[in-house]
């Protein structure tokens, strides 16, 4: 039986771009860096293009769907930037014969990145509005069987008509029911994929499901339940052909990740430490002993990466009291200082935590360290608390950002505070911080509710 793609020329978009991408890329090439005697344009060819090519493969900078996020993109195409730069740079250092200044380099590599995302996005977007106007490279799907999960994706097959999806029916049968009777109907509606609630459904039928799919060439694919998993991204391994799934994909673990994450963090670091704490620590240090006895800061033990404990520094906002390492801050609360209300409000007592950073003990943005006796309440009361330890902790997080910082006063507020921790966790990416950064910039100059 052939397999009819209806309105399916998408396959052809990666080769096209790869075959764009690499005419810039040469063309930029020969314009701006190896312009001299020495190198023929054949060599220029080869040596640009196999080293595009091998770096995307690593960095799989063309593995973009139609249910990419443009975030997603973004980070791609600056991974894919900066090793094709140091590649460049090795180059330039391996033949000195070419003479090719650092200057020359980096204006090759940002004028390749400006043009090669700027048509990445141009196709992008024209897809999304050629599905969502034009109904066309659509792929009609079929849900079978119900749960949290199931109804998330029927509500986005519904809702995200751009990306390329027409729902067709969702099929709620019993463990028990013949599953067979729905095969015809799906050959007759043409369905290109089929969505297998796993929860809900008996093996013999998952079974019957995948015969049907293979022997008549449609694609199946499984809807897992996480309601109490709070995970989404099982990693795929084989050991010596056996198939193992690992409960989550921690992407900071892997050692290209970790290297730009502590860089960053070293960097950034360094910049607030130079720029604003060097002329801020004295002016603090005045006020806040003007108004009440004690140090300028204050340090507590917090638990972080692998549950490790360290000291983790603010500046001090509160008068000295007993209850210091055991009660957390609340509304009104009496052992504020008036610059310490200002310092909460504004976040800038956490901004000590730089230097916690620059020691490596922390990150700008990860899952907010808590006290240890908070870790104690919550560790065996909250699932999944101490999957948030598998990174370092961070001056600030997707948490906090969507709403979820300081007083924790509800049983929903930790719980959502550890789903949105796992989150980031297994959603990674540099850009991610960067906008987490930018937000939280943003949270702080407006003022938030719970900044207290």
């Amino acid at each position: 039986m052939a397999r009819k793609k209806q309105g399916r020329f998408s396959r052809y978009i990666r080769p096209i771009t790869y075959l764009i991408d690499l005419y810039i890329i040469n063309f930029l090439a020969i314009k701006y860096v190896f312009n001299n005697e020495f190198l023929q344009p054949y060599w220029v060819f080869i040596l640009i293009s196999a080293s595009w090519i091998i770096i995307s493969i690593f960095s799989r900078f063309y593995n973009v769907y139609r249910y990419t996020p443009e975030i997603r993109i973004l980070n791609l195409l600056l991974i894919q930037c900066l090793l094709f730069l140091i590649i460049i740079f090795s180059v330039s250092g391996i033949f000195p014969f070419l003479s090719i200044s650092p200057k020359q380099i980096l204006i090759f590599v940002l004028y390749s990145g400006v043009f090669i995302g700027a048509i990445k996005f141009v196709i992008y977007y024209f897809m999304l509005k050629f599905r969502a106007d034009f109904g066309g490279n659509y792929r009609r799907t079929i849900i079978i069987g119900n749960g949290a999960e199931s109804n998330s994706l029927e509500k986005f097959f519904q809702e995200k008509t751009s990306t390329g999806y027409r729902h067709v029916r969702t099929i709620l049968p019993n463990k028990e029911e013949d599953i067979e009777k729905y095969f015809n109907f799906i050959l007759e509606e043409k369905i290109d994929e089929i969505y297998c609630s796993l929860p809900s459904l008996s093996e013999t039928q998952i079974k019957a499901i995948i015969d049907f799919a293979e022997n008549s060439l449609k694609t199946v694919k499984f809807i897992p339940s996480f309601e109490n998993l709070y995970s989404k991204k099982l990693k795929y391994e084989t050991y010596d052909y056996v198939p193992v799934l690992s409960l989550r994909n921690i992407l900071l673990q892997e050692p290209f990740n970790k290297f730009i994450k502590r860089l960053f963090d070293i960097v950034f670091s360094l910049f607030i430490i130079v720029c604003v704490l060097s002329w801020l620590i004295p002016v603090l240090a005045i006020i806040i002993k003007s108004e009440s006895k004690g140090t300028i800061f204050f340090r507590q033990i917090r638990n972080g990466y692998n549950f490790k404990q360290f000291y983790c520094y603010k500046f001090r906002s509160m008068k000295i009291n007993a209850e210091a390492d055991t009660a957390q801050a609340t509304r009104n609360d009496k052992r504020l200082t008036r610059v310490g209300i200002f310092l909460r409000k504004t976040s800038i007592d956490e901004l000590p935590q730089f230097f916690n950073v620059l020691a490596g003990n922390m990150s700008v943005v990860g899952p907010r360290p808590h006290m240890v006796n908070e870790n104690k309440k919550y560790l065996k009361s909250i699932d999944k608390f101490m999957v948030r330890h598998f990174i370092k902790p961070g001056i600030t997080g997707l948490a906090q950002v969507n709403g979820y910082r300081g007083e924790i006063e509800t049983h929903i507020d930790i719980v959502n505070r550890i789903k949105y921790d796992i989150n980031y966790i297994e959603n990674w990416s540099f850009l991610l911080d960067i906008k987490i950064i930018i937000l939280t910039t943003f949270n702080s100059l407006r003022g938030e509710k719970k900044a207290y």
